[in-house]
């Protein structure tokens, strides 16, 4: 994953604040919430700095968190999603049309990769008119690098051009601003994400998933094959001291999980209605009912739902 926002963050930590509090009993657990946004920060976790992960990327960070495992400084318990995405995107109105907006498809026969080429035009470069413009990610984010490499190996660098924003935000604000507007345009994303909660996309097809494939696209400065990048499984790690010292909160840990779609409908959420964590998190407690309720004993259940 090229990264995500702090409001993602922010978000993810909220609700899980909430679920633990659940399971509270005199003398109550305090709750302290950070975020981080690299991998190494999870060190944090061996000195005891941080308790629990909720968000643990293992194929991004594996030389890490292998270690801490070995080290037996942390565990992983759970997966709070199995089904993390990343890809190239275009709007599915661009295939489809939108009759409701009025639009037309633009690129009706538009299925994989490989179909980019005619379509090139389209997505034209306002900068280098000769060739379609891809948004890639953030410059030398992990998956930058390799949709350079596929670019490439894709034989796309012929017809489009790499364009790099310079931050996340640049990336999202050229997605939404075509969108809203009803233009054509092609882009890396992942999820989940608010964008993928919000809008509706079409993910490219690639050559399915490879590890030979994927690994030589990784370790190779000029790779000839390409595939789509992995489903990523996102797991939960614990502080292996917090096994010991609060069961209950891990036993909850154990139990909880979500879904790309489900956490991006979310994040969606709180962007449209501008809602703070807290609201975000009680929005989902009162409608996603028959998602967290099979998380917590019965009793807490009902408790929770007296309180909302």
């Amino acid at each position: 994953m090229g990264g995500a926002t702090s409001r993602a963050r922010r978000r993810q930590c909220s609700r899980t604040s909430l679920g633990l509090a659940s399971l509270r009993r005199k003398p109550r657990l305090p709750i302290r919430r950070e975020i981080y946004t690299r991998p190494p920060d999870l060190c944090k976790a061996s000195p005891g700095d941080i308790d629990v992960s909720m968000e643990i990327w293992y194929n991004l960070s594996r030389d890490v968190i292998d270690q801490l495992e070995s080290e037996g400084k942390i565990q992983r318990i759970g997966v709070n999603f199995p089904d993390a995405v990343q890809g190239w995107f275009v709007p599915t109105y661009v295939i489809k049309g939108d009759e409701k907006r009025g639009i037309k498809p633009m690129a009706p026969d538009l299925k994989s990769v490989f179909d980019l080429p005619k379509y090139k035009d389209l997505f034209r470069d306002p900068e280098e008119p000769s060739k379609g413009r891809f948004y890639n990610g953030v410059l030398g984010w992990f998956a930058e690098k390799v949709n350079t490499k596929k670019l490439k190996a894709y034989g796309l660098d012929k017809y489009y051009t790499n364009f790099r924003p310079g931050t996340s935000d640049a990336l999202v604000a050229a997605i939404a601003s075509a969108y809203e507007r009803g233009r054509p345009i092609l882009f890396y994303y992942w999820g989940p994400t608010w964008v993928l909660g919000k809008y509706d996309l079409t993910m490219l097809e690639e050559p399915p998933y490879d590890p030979e494939v994927w690994n030589a696209l990784i370790e190779e400065e000029n790779p000839t094959r390409a595939c789509a990048f992995p489903l990523e499984t996102v797991y939960i790690a614990v502080n292996t001291r917090l096994i010991k010292e609060a069961p209950s909160v891990v036993e909850f840990l154990k139990k909880y999980r979500t879904s790309n779609e489900l956490t991006s409908k979310l994040l969606a959420y709180m962007q449209d209605n501008r809602a703070s964590e807290e609201e975000t998190a009680r929005y989902f407690l009162r409608n996603y009912q028959d998602v967290w309720t099979k998380w917590v004993p019965a009793e807490v259940a009902e408790r929770v739902k007296k309180a909302l």
